[in-house]
């Protein structure tokens, strides 16, 4: 018979706990968890734990950075630092004017867990994105979104240790997401399998290592958005799941505090989507070319990775190449699409036509030879192409600045079709980011007014100008923080907190200092703040510590989510 019985968190225990376990603080991430979605799952009773951490401590909504998307805000809350200083701007990282998918490689600041190694502090870390390869430090880490699906974890071979404790284990569905074999309803019950795969494997490598810190990252709160259109069955199935999971933690691990945060919301988009790099071209500082094989372009690249091959690009193939010729000549992708829908052959095409063809038919980006340009809408900005900084730069270092301001008087003039403005801020960079990587982000921010509008990076005519209807759900700013437990401060009353200060926070809970490079500060919902200081920490390049190689093969994944094109 169990006994139940509650821990500093109020959540209610039994006699299953570990009795060895020694998590003194866990940190779950719910991926565009936000307290709007909260509030209307709490009003229902469906996600009664996450209510609980809520309100039983300190909860307040969590704004995001710029950009608020996974690759680059997760890095930020676990290195407490701006994307200029880790220098992980989005999915893709930029080799001038090639790419390659984004990895730990691209992250030049210590995370939380090799900062508390520097303490004698183990840790244990699931499913965090941007991860792979994996650092070394005293504990655990099976890496999560933008890894490969075997991922190299720490330490070697931790995978099939895993597997052979819970059995069967994977970062992503099993199913690709134009796969119509499956009805929604089992789409959804992947995901959650996916979602119970991530508290087993945690609850199993805090029974193994018995961290001081554990880190445990759901994903899929975030794709349920994006993939199903906000379908409120859908989401409600999925965090439910979480939910579930999390509460098995909570039982079985028994931490002395716990914090929840999210890396940015999530909510309907009203707006419109529009094609900067349309306007971008009508006004004189972008040019084309239908010779090129565009940036990036996912869907190629993972045919040949389904094929065995591996890549970090692709080239266009025969089929394309030919194309990208007869476009030059005004055979254009979309006069052969009109001509076959004439005919009702134009899906069956799309279907059948080899990847790139497309993309080499149609018009495209001329990087090398445009003065700015957009390279991915995630990234939320205008990319100039500066002289000495950029292989083939056409604006000297002299007129930057220059360009720079008149582009950005140009985009504070867009509206909406309605007449209203499309951006709420057209800024210098220098206002969101700085640091050593700073030059890896855009020159130009564009922020949609209200997060209520995208924009994208594809050329060609929208269906009111420049303008496309916009994705019914995406990401919002404010994400959200929660904290409960042992030296919480229950009574604490905050407005709001940043992604920058969950990481000078936890270490501050843990009586720990935190680095004087991070750009947070500690929130005010400790007992005691007598030990709070910073402290200086080695430099992440002279600290850096040994990583498997990155393994391409994720492309294949970020098509399926539908993060690129």
């Amino acid at each position: 018979m169990t006994h139940p019985h509650s821990n500093d968190t109020g959540v209610p225990m039994t006699s299953t706990t570990t009795d060895s376990s020694n998590l003194e603080t866990l940190l779950i991430g719910i991926d565009a968890g936000c307290l709007p979605i909260f509030e209307r799952l709490f009003e229902e009773d469906r996600i009664p734990t996450i209510e609980r951490l809520c309100t039983d401590g300190v909860a307040a909504p969590l704004e995001s950075q710029i950009p608020p998307w996974t690759p680059s805000a997760w890095p930020s809350i676990y290195t407490g630092v701006n994307p200029g200083k880790h220098g992980s701007i989005g999915f893709v990282g930029y080799d001038g004017y090639d790419w390659h998918v984004t990895s730990n490689d691209d992250v030049h600041e210590h995370p939380l867990w090799t900062l508390l190694d520097h303490h004698d502090r183990s840790s244990v870390v699931v499913n965090a994105p941007v991860t792979h390869p994996p650092d070394e430090f005293d504990g655990a880490v099976i890496p999560g979104f933008l890894g490969p699906e075997d991922p190299p974890c720490h330490p070697a071979g931790l995978l099939e240790d895993v597997r052979d404790g819970i059995g069967e284990y994977r970062v992503y569905p099993s199913y690709t997401r134009d796969d119509d074999s499956l009805s929604e309803a089992e789409k959804i019950e992947e995901y959650c399998t996916l979602v119970g795969m991530r508290g087993s494997a945690f609850r199993y490598l805090v029974n193994e290592y018995e961290p001081d810190f554990g880190f445990v990252q759901f994903q899929k709160t975030d794709t349920v958005f994006h993939e199903f259109d906000g379908d409120e069955a859908h989401v409600d199935r999925v965090y439910e799941a979480t939910d579930e999971q999390i509460a098995e933690i909570l039982e079985h691990c028994d931490p002395e505090r716990v914090f929840l945060v999210s890396d940015h919301g999530m909510g309907p988009y009203e707006g419109s989507e529009f094609r900067i790099n349309e306007f971008l071209r009508d006004a004189g500082y972008l040019e084309t070319t239908t010779g090129g094989k565009g940036m990036p372009s996912w869907t190629p690249m993972r045919r040949q990775l389904r094929e065995g091959e591996d890549c970090d690009t692709w080239e266009p193939g025969l089929t394309a190449r030919t194309l990208s010729v007869a476009a030059r000549f005004g055979l254009t992708a979309s006069r052969i699409r009109a001509g076959l829908e004439r005919v009702g052959l134009a899906e069956f095409a799309i279907d059948h036509a080899p990847g790139g063809v497309s993309r080499t038919a149609n018009e495209q980006v001329d990087f090398a030879n445009s003065v700015a340009y957009v390279r991915a809408r995630t990234e939320l900005g205008v990319r100039i192409n500066l002289e000495g900084r950029d292989p083939d730069g056409v604006v000297s270092p002299d007129s930057y600045e220059q360009v720079r301001e008149e582009l950005i008087r140009e985009l504070q003039t867009v509206e909406t079709p309605d007449g209203e403005p499309f951006f709420e801020t057209v800024a210098p960079s220098e206002r969101y980011f700085h640091g050593p990587n700073h030059e890896e982000a855009v020159d130009i921010v564009t922020i949609p007014s209200g997060f209520d509008h995208m924009i994208t990076e594809q050329l060609g005519s929208g269906e009111d100008g420049y303008f496309d209807p916009a994705e019914p759900w995406n990401h919002k700013l404010e994400g959200v923080f929660a904290a409960t437990g042992a030296g919480i401060d229950s009574d604490a009353a905050i407005d709001s907190a940043h992604i920058f200060d969950v990481a000078p926070t936890i270490m501050a809970a843990m009586g720990l200092p935190y680095s004087d490079r991070m750009d947070g500060s500690v929130v005010p919902v400790l007992d005691s703040t007598d030990a709070v200081e910073s402290s200086r920490y080695p430099s992440y390049e002279d600290d850096e510590t040994s990583r498997a190689e990155p393994d391409a093969d994720v492309t294949e994944r970020l098509a399926d989510l539908g993060y690129m094109e």
